[in-house]
C-alpha cells in the first residue's frame, strides 16, 4: 500500500466514479480500476461497491477514506518541511493557461526569494488544476466548479462573451444573446469533466442536455475548432486572442470568476501566504484601475 495507490483510492472516494476520477487524475480508466483492485488485495478488503451508476464505499472502505487522507497530509507535510530545512521549499501552482501577472510574481518574490515555484498548467476537464488528486498546492483558476473541500477567494470578476471568426455574421455586434446563439455549434468539455464547470462553458443549467459540437480540452483546440470549423464558445473578455477570431461581449451570460484556490484541509503557512499575497495584490490593482 503505497502514497499512489491511497491517491488513486480518495480520488474514487470522492469523486463516486471510476471515470471522473480519472479524469481528476489525469489518467486513463483501466490502470486505475487496476490500481484499485492491487490496492484490495493489500488491504484485504472490498472497499468500493461497484455500479453502472458508480461506487460507493464500503464500510473498510470508509474507514480507509479517512485514514488515508491523513496519511496524504501527513506525508505532504513531511515534504514541505524537509525541504524548507534543506533549504529548497517548493510550491506547486496550477493553472488553465492563466497568467499570475508581473506584480504577483514579484510580490510573492520579494517575501519568499528560495522558494522555488513549479507552474503545472493543466486542461480544461479540471477545474481544480490538480488540488484534489494533489498534484499541486494552490491553484489560480476560474470558477464555478464543484468547490467540495475546496477553499478560494474571488480575485477579479470578468465579462464573458462568445468567441466567433472574424468573417462571422455576429462578429461585428457590439453584443449578443444566448438566443441569438441557439441554433449554433458549441465546442464542449469531455465526459467526466466538473459538471458545475461543464455547464457553465457550454452553457446550460446543470444537469441539462449539452449543446452539440466538438469535444475540446485545451484552449487552443478551443480556438483551433472556431477557425477551421466556425464552431463557438465562451472565454472572458479579460484573455487576449490570436488573429482571425474576435469576442463579443454577450448581454445575458454571469461573469466569469478569477480565483485562487487551495485545499481547505491545508495549513501549509507557504499555501496561505500565496493566498495573501494574491489577493492583497489583485486588489490593489483593482483600486488602481477604479482610481485611473
Amino acid at each position: 500500500m503505497d502514497l499512489r495507490s491511497l491517491r488513486y483510492f480518495v480520488a474514487v472516494a470522492e469523486e463516486r466514479h471510476f471515470g471522473r476520477a480519472a479524469v481528476r487524475l489525469h489518467m486513463t480508466q483501466p490502470p486505475l480500476s487496476r490500481a484499485i483492485k492491487r490496492l484490495e488485495t493489500d488491504v484485504g478488503a472490498v472497499l468500493l461497491h461497484r455500479s453502472s451508476a458508480g461506487v460507493t464505499l464500503t464500510a473498510a472502505g470508509s474507514a480507509l477514506y479517512d485514514e488515508a487522507r491523513a496519511l496524504l497530509r501527513q506525508a505532504e507535510q513531511a515534504r514541505v518541511r524537509v525541504a524548507a530545512t534543506a533549504g529548497t521549499a517548493t510550491l506547486t501552482l496550477g493553472t488553465l493557461a492563466e497568467q499570475a501577472g508581473t506584480p504577483l510574481v514579484a510580490a510573492f518574490r520579494e517575501r519568499h526569494p528560495n522558494v522555488h515555484v513549479h507552474v503545472r498548467e493543466a486542461d480544461l476537464t479540471d477545474p481544480t488544476t490538480g488540488l484534489r488528486a494533489g498534484l499541486v498546492d494552490v491553484a489560480l483558476t476560474r470558477a464555478p466548479f464543484d468547490d467540495t473541500g475546496i477553499s478560494s477567494r474571488v480575485l477579479r470578476s470578468d465579462p464573458v462573451g462568445v468567441v466567433l471568426r472574424t468573417d462571422d455574421p455576429l462578429a461585428g455586434r457590439d453584443t449578443v444573446r444566448l438566443r441569438d446563439l441557439a441554433a449554433r455549434r458549441w465546442f464542449r468539455l469531455p465526459d467526466g469533466a466538473d459538471p458545475v464547470w461543464r455547464a457553465y462553458w457550454n452553457p446550460v443549467p446543470p444537469g441539462g442536455d449539452l449543446r452539440e459540437g466538438p469535444v475540446v480540452r485545451t484552449v487552443h483546440e478551443c480556438l483551433q475548432a472556431v477557425l477551421w470549423n466556425g464552431t463557438i464558445g465562451l472565454a472572458p473578455l479579460a484573455d487576449s486572442l490570436p488573429e482571425g477570431v474576435v469576442r463579443v461581449p454577450l448581454a445575458d451570460m454571469a461573469p466569469s470568476r478569477l480565483v485562487v484556490a487551495w485545499n481547505s484541509a491545508d495549513t501549509d503557512p507557504l499555501v496561505r501566504s500565496f493566498v495573501g499575497i494574491a489577493t492583497a495584490g489583485y486588489r490593489s490593482a483593482a483600486g488602481a484601475e477604479d482610481r485611473a
